[in-house]
C-alpha cells in the first residue's frame, strides 16, 4: 500500500490509469495502451526507477532513444510516446508528479502521409476476388466469400463484423445493422455512436443469403445469440475473424501465386501461418481499401462516413488512398462548370 500518489510504482500507476479508463476504451484500444505502457514500465524497472516521483525529462528522452534504437517504425514511436504523454498528464492530475512534467515527453513529429495507413486491399484485387467467388460453383456463398463481401461493402471494423447476429441481416429490406451490445460482450468501437443500419445491394444480399442457407454453422454463443459469422463453437474470437479474412484474400484463390509458391504445398495455407502470406490482408486492410473504393466511386463523403462509422476528417487523413490525380478527375473536375465566368 503506498503512502500517496508520489510513491506509486510506474507499473502500479499505469494499471490505475487504465482501470480508470475502462468505461471509455474498447477492449482492443485498452489492450494497445496496456502494451505500450507495459514497455515503459518494464524499462523503468530495468533502470531501477521505483516511484513515479523519480520521472523526469531526461528519463523520457532516454526511453525515446531506447525505443527508436529498436528499429521500430516512426509512426509506432509516435504512438507510443503519445500514449506515454497522456499517462503522464494523468499523473499530473492526481498530483503524483509536477504539473509541467507531461510537456517534457517528446512526441516525435510524423508527416501526415506517413501517419496514414498505406496497406490496404487494392480495389482491383478485391473486385477480382469477389467476382471469382461469385462465379465459382464451389466457393460461392462460402463463409470466406460472405465475410469478404460484407466487409468490402460496409467498410466495417473487425469488431463490427464479429458483433453481427443473424437477426441483424434483413433480406427483405436489404440491410445489415451494427448494434452495440456490451451486456453480451460484443462492443462497437464507438459504442452507441457506432450503431448504424447499412444498405446492401442485391448481389451482396444473394451472397449472404446463400451463405446462411448453405455454409453457416447453426450455433449460438454463450449468451444465446446467433452470430452471423459463426464457428463450430459459436461466436469466433477476434483473431479467428482475422485468420478467416487472411484466408479469404489469398491471391491464389483466383489466379496464380504472385510469389511463386505452389498452392498445394504452401505453408501459408495453414491457419497459424495465413497472416504470413505477403498478399493476404487483415480486416483493417479491407476497411481501408473499401473506404478508398467508396470515395473513388463518387459516393459522397458524408454518406461514406455514415456507412463506415468514421468522421470525414479521419477518412481524408487515414483511409482515402486515392491518387491525387484520381481525386481531381473523379471528385473535383465535375464541379468546374460552377466556376465559369461567362
Amino acid at each position: 500500500m503506498t503512502d500517496g500518489p508520489t510513491d506509486l510504482a510506474p507499473r502500479e500507476a499505469w494499471h490505475r490509469y487504465l482501470d480508470g479508463r475502462q468505461t471509455e476504451l474498447t477492449e482492443e484500444t485498452a489492450s494497445t495502451y496496456h502494451y505500450r505502457l507495459k514497455l515503459f514500465g518494464e524499462w523503468c524497472e530495468d533502470q531501477g526507477i521505483e516511484t513515479v516521483d523519480e520521472l523526469n525529462g531526461w528519463l523520457f528522452d532516454q526511453y525515446e532513444s531506447y525505443r527508436a534504437g529498436q528499429d521500430i517504425a516512426s509512426v509506432t514511436l509516435h504512438n507510443e510516446m503519445e500514449t506515454l504523454k497522456n499517462f503522464v498528464e494523468y499523473l499530473e492530475r492526481i498530483e503524483a508528479v509536477n504539473d509541467d512534467l507531461a510537456e517534457r515527453v517528446n512526441v516525435p513529429h510524423v508527416p501526415r502521409d506517413e501517419r496514414s495507413r498505406e496497406t490496404k486491399l487494392p480495389t482491383e484485387r478485391a473486385l477480382a476476388l469477389i467476382r471469382h467467388y461469385r462465379s465459382s460453383e464451389t466457393l460461392r456463398g462460402c463463409r470466406r466469400h460472405a465475410l469478404l463481401e460484407v466487409a468490402w461493402h460496409t467498410g466495417a471494423r473487425l469488431g463490427g463484423l464479429r458483433a453481427l447476429d443473424l437477426r441483424d441481416y434483413d433480406r427483405d429490406e436489404q440491410t445489415i445493422e451494427f448494434v452495440h451490445r456490451p451486456e453480451s460482450e460484443t462492443v462497437l468501437k464507438n459504442k452507441g455512436e457506432g450503431e448504424r443500419v447499412v444498405a446492401l445491394n442485391e448481389r451482396v444480399c444473394e451472397t449472404i443469403s446463400t451463405y446462411i442457407q448453405s455454409d453457416r454453422y447453426d450455433e449460438h454463443d454463450e449468451h444465446g445469440r446467433q452470430p452471423l459469422f459463426a464457428s463450430r463453437q459459436g461466436r469466433p474470437n477476434p483473431n479467428t475473424i482475422r485468420v478467416w479474412m487472411y484466408l479469404a484474400t489469398f491471391p491464389c484463390i483466383q489466379g496464380e501465386c504472385p510469389h511463386g509458391y505452389d498452392p498445394d504445398a504452401c505453408e501459408f495455407r495453414n491457419h497459424s501461418k495465413a497472416s504470413q502470406c505477403p498478399s493476404s490482408r487483415a480486416p483493417h486492410h479491407i476497411r481501408t481499401g473499401s473506404i478508398t473504393w467508396h470515395c473513388d466511386r463518387g459516393v459522397p463523403r458524408e454518406v461514406t462516413a455514415e456507412r463506415v462509422n468514421a468522421s470525414q476528417d479521419v477518412i481524408d487523413e487515414y483511409y482515402d488512398k486515392s491518387e491525387k490525380r484520381d481525386r481531381m478527375e473523379k471528385r473535383r473536375r465535375p464541379h468546374l462548370n460552377k466556376l465559369n465566368i461567362e
